[in-house]
């Protein structure tokens, strides 16, 4: 093949794809719950229900999926915090389902949502939570 005709198929191929801000649909038993984006309109990662199974996905790809909408929310939202951290603008959207989902799994654990964020940010971090750290011993 020879270079230009590569280089034609290349620029084809270009022009052929989705334009930006055109949602595709989703494939038949995913239904989408979140995105992460970024001041392009970019998707950077995002939440969606599979087979059952809460699913998260990062640029591109399903990097874990879980029973529990109230970690993979809280795990997004702290990828969005760290894309804030580091100067981006992005903008994190939600559906109201996984939402109450996720406020409902805190509140079955006795917390609010946002302690259960707080929680799993200081076990991810490594930093033990006060129901986590070691029993004292008296001297």
């Amino acid at each position: 093949m020879s270079i230009r005709s590569k280089a034609k198929r290349d620029a084809r191929r270009k022009h052929q794809r989705v334009p930006q801000g055109i949602v595709m649909p989703p494939r038949p038993g995913v239904e989408a719950h979140a995105d992460l984006r970024d001041a392009h309109g970019e998707l950077l990662g995002g939440i969606a229900r599979r087979e059952g199974e809460w699913v998260l996905g990062l640029d591109g790809r399903i990097v874990g999926g879980s029973e529990s909408p109230a970690t993979l929310l809280a795990m997004l939202r702290r990828a969005a915090a760290i894309q804030e951290e580091a100067g981006h603008t992005v903008r994190l959207k939600c559906s109201d389902a996984l939402r109450d989902a996720a406020h409902e799994e805190a509140r079955t654990q006795g917390l609010s949502f946002e302690a259960f964020e707080q929680h799993l940010d200081r076990r991810l971090r490594g930093v033990p939570a006060d129901d986590d750290a070691p029993p004292a011993v008296a001297h």
